[in-house]
């Protein structure tokens, strides 16, 4: 049967998808083309602006134009022409519904999922050609195809060859280098900005200190203790704000950290002073362990 089965808008610089057809279809040759769609979303930047690939008794076909990328799968026997019309309406639709601030900045896959309402409205339409009204639109499509052809993919530029299950190109990974975490709360801010200022503190006894050396020969090791706590203040303000590796194992360590130094300190420090420095450092502990890196939607490596 000649239609379209399936179709997908994604961001062609790292394969985001933006918006897709939200059609449940069983059959198990649509459902394997759609991974050959997969594939060739991670490389839409690397391909011509019109590209079309044969996969089995499917076509795999788009078009980019900036820095988004109109993909769709219809019956081999479908028309080109109307293939490729079908892909413009929806590259004018949204372009004009999505301002290109909010497409750059997306962050969740399928962030423009309402864009499906016009998908299926537009797939209803253009497989039942009869009930086309744009045959001018139609005939220009033809005149282009004809004389600027869509760029033939094979599955070897994939490196698809012996099929999808072969690949050993890395899955899509996300688009961060820092794994993003959870919004901010308040009690988070309180907590880095009481941990800064708990930074600031130790770093003005610090450099007391070290004028007390230089002037009566003081203990070094206070010097060094005072600059300890500093820097494990600054590191988990680091660790609350950004996703690393061993992150929660890295904000314990600083808060031993911070105490150790306080325990050195107690001769220098009032009761007060070092409760002060300990619970604020709990605190910042607990929120850096609060704040995990945001869940991905089941199917963000759809």
């Amino acid at each position: 049967m000649s239609v379209i089965l399936f179709a997908s808008v994604v961001r062609a610089r790292d394969g985001l998808p933006l918006s897709a057809s939200t059609d449940h279809e069983q059959n198990m040759s649509v459902q394997e083309t759609k991974k050959y769609v997969k594939v060739l979303s991670r490389k839409l930047e690397q391909l011509p602006d019109r590209c079309t690939m044969r996969r089995g008794p499917h076509h795999i076909n788009f078009i980019s134009s900036l820095g988004v990328s109109y993909v769709m799968l219809c019956a081999d026997s479908y028309p080109s022409v109307l293939a490729f019309c079908f892909l413009d309406e929806l590259q004018k639709e949204f372009i004009t519904t999505y301002q290109m601030v909010h497409i750059n900045s997306a962050i969740r896959p399928y962030s423009f999922i309402e864009f499906d309402n016009f998908i299926q409205k537009t797939k209803q339409r253009f497989n039942n050609p009869r009930s086309l009204t744009t045959k001018v639109n139609l005939a220009d499509m033809q005149t282009e195809i004809r004389l600027r052809p869509p760029y033939q993919i094979s599955l070897q530029e994939l490196g698809l060859e012996n099929g999808i299950n072969h690949r050993k190109d890395p899955a899509y990974k996300g688009i961060a280098p820092h794994q993003r975490l959870e919004p901010l709360t308040l009690a988070g801010i309180i907590s880095c900005l009481l941990s800064l200022l708990c930074a600031g503190l130790n770093l003005i006894r610090g450099f007391h200190s070290v004028e007390s050396l230089l002037q009566n020969e003081d203990d070094v090791s206070c010097i060094i203790a005072f600059f300890l706590g500093t820097t494990a203040c600054l590191y988990q303000c680091y660790l609350f704000a950004y996703g690393t590796s061993w992150r929660n194992t890295k904000s314990f360590l600083s808060f031993g950290l911070i105490c150790l130094s306080n325990m050195y300190l107690h001769e220098l420090r009032n009761a007060w002073q070092l409760f002060f420095h300990v619970t604020v450092g709990a605190f910042a502990t607990l929120q850096i362990r609060l704040r995990q890196p945001q869940s991905k939607s089941p199917d963000y490596n759809v």
